[in-house]
């Protein structure tokens, strides 16, 4: 009898192993300890919320990032980490995030690899928002799409807003290098370094890594590239609208000092102790007061030695294919216009108040010579202004000092369809965002000329579906394909080509400078506007 209780016992005991074993995730060997994930319907295994930093708090806020601790026992990364300490800014923002924190350094990886030895193509994508919002577990940017495409596709969170590029006197002081400011950048280097260190694990290639961003991913990218920090750590690039070669770009250090010791006294902070004794929750508070300036980059003279145009003008980045475009509609006519009527004199005074001696030459090449084309025209100047002539210069640039490496350009032009009955009264807001209830009639803004900001990324990614905003149509699926395939042989070769897809060439030179036209009936065309963006860049350099 005693026996059979024995044997009963250790019967159960193996069931109830074997049941564990059957229902545990994936596993994979770290630097830093053993990860669990999960196996999606697709097949393809998930690893959500890994640390690749400390959490950068109490003395580590304002820091460079630091190596992770090890652990013992297995980790389960089966969701999303928190997201950086942000302000709710953006309608267009869907987060799966574990809450939020400063405690924030956290990536994700979709990988479709059986095995360790498999040395895939990677992805590691920036997500955008203004270096003041946005997050790693957005449903746009999910990579399970791509991992289907046979690609070990990444997600990374970095620092935001002041938390991640305020600088100071005292932290330039005791930096071992001197230095403040861009600590959002280093998190994004940190996340490049886990990337060597571990992809392998996951059944990619550290000698393949495509990094890709859109609007402040994009211009991460851009700085990415050209920083000696990570510039080494990559094998191609991709932006989605934007490059600090005009947009967000870096400050003097020294002027970034002085912004970060206005918002510490305005914070009724007299030093960088009572700064990091403040809660996360209480800075965060302050960056809403009126006149707390936008945290951007510094040129430190350590993640960026000098200024980025210097940097790629004399041929100092990564040498890497670089696949760079933006939107036909990134921004609307009333940034030019504000609220005065589409007229010809109206868009004329416009220019002439935004340009003065200039605006003779700056209407030349933005003419309207009837009410009718004002808005279009108005729409170009502002989107240009906004974020186009910033990526043109980056791919221009790229073209001529990197090292002979292919340059392929987009315009993305296909817009969004009608938005859900289940949206009501909801309409589209700027930058892809939603306006919601009352606020809608108000802030609606006029019917879409082109594809707006932002508006490519479900369909680059391959995650429309995920979207429950619009209406996708058929023809919606279509252009996804298409420009995802694009992305995914540009991500696995350093070139868009394939079976089945218009031809798309680099650019060889300034003449005759080939675009590839994503939109429906995607095709390839000759740049039209070069004077444009010739004339912004001279404008640009006078300043």
């Amino acid at each position: 009898m005693k026996t059979f209780l024995v044997l009963s016992l250790l019967t159960t005991q193996l069931a109830y192993q074997a049941v564990a074993q059957s229902t545990a995730g994936p596993q994979i060997r770290t630097a830093n300890g053993m990860v669990e994930g999960v196996t999606e319907a697709s097949g393809i295994r998930a690893f959500k919320g890994i640390p690749f930093a400390q959490p950068p708090v109490g003395d580590l806020r304002w820091k460079e990032p630091q190596p992770v601790k090890n652990w013992q026992g297995v980790r389960k990364t089966d969701h999303f980490g928190p997201r950086a300490m942000q302000r709710a800014i953006f309608g267009d923002m869907g987060f799966r995030s574990d809450g939020m924190s400063e405690d924030c350094l956290y990536l994700n990886v979709w990988t479709p690899a059986k095995s360790s030895n498999e040395k895939l193509p990677v992805l590691v994508y920036f997500y955008g928002g203004g270096f003041v919002a946005g997050d790693g577990s957005e449903a746009r940017y999910d990579g399970e799409s791509m991992a289907k495409k046979g690609i070990v596709a990444l997600t990374v969170n970095y620092r935001l807003g002041v938390f991640g590029f305020m600088a100071h006197p005292e932290l330039t002081k005791e930096s071992p290098h001197h230095a403040s400011s861009n600590y959002g950048y280093l998190d994004q280097t940190a996340a490049l370094r886990w990337v060597q260190q571990n992809i392998a694990a996951f059944g990619g290639d550290p000698k393949k890594v495509t990094i890709a961003g859109e609007s402040a991913g994009s211009v991460s990218v851009s700085a990415q590239m050209v920083s000696p920090l990570s510039k080494n750590l990559i094998a191609g690039a991709i932006g989605e609208s934007g490059s600090l070669l005009g947009t967000l770009p870096p400050s003097t250090l020294s002027a970034a000092e002085e912004m970060g010791v206005k918002f510490a006294t305005g914070a009724g902070a007299n030093s960088l102790a009572e700064l990091r004794a403040m809660s996360a929750e209480k800075l965060l508070e302050a960056t809403a007061k009126p006149g707390v300036p936008w945290f951007t980059s510094a040129i430190d003279g350590y993640f960026f030695p000098k200024a980025p145009a210097e940097l790629y003008a004399a041929g100092e980045q990564a040498h890497v294919p670089l696949l760079v475009g933006w939107n036909s509609e990134e921004m609307n006519y009333r940034a030019v216009m504000g609220q005065e009527k589409p007229t010809v004199e109206n868009y004329t005074n416009a220019v002439k108040k935004l340009y003065k001696e200039q605006a003779d030459e700056v209407l030349k090449v933005y003419p309207a010579s009837s009410d009718e084309q004002v808005m279009q025209v108005a729409t170009d100047l502002a989107s240009d202004r906004f974020i186009g002539y910033s990526t043109w210069r980056w791919s221009d640039l790229q073209a001529k000092t990197g090292g002979g490496k292919a340059v392929y350009r987009y315009m993305y032009a296909r817009p969004r369809p009608a938005m859900t009955a289940a949206m009501g009264d909801a309409a589209p807001g700027l930058a892809g965002g939603v306006v919601k209830g009352g606020d809608a009639a108000a802030m609606k803004m006029p019917p879409a000329r082109g594809a707006v900001h932002s508006a490519e990324i479900e369909y680059a990614m391959g995650n429309l579906a995920s979207n429950k905003v619009y209406a996708w149509t058929p023809d919606d699926y279509k252009v996804s394909e298409v420009m995802q395939n694009y992305f995914a042989n540009f991500i696995k070769t350093g070139n868009p080509n394939g079976p089945g897809l218009p031809k798309w060439a680099p650019v060889t030179s300034d003449k005759a400078v080939p675009v590839m036209r994503i939109d429906v009936n995607t095709h390839g065309e000759t740049e039209q506007n070069r004077a444009r963006y010739v004339l912004l860049d001279q404008l640009s350099t006078k300043q």
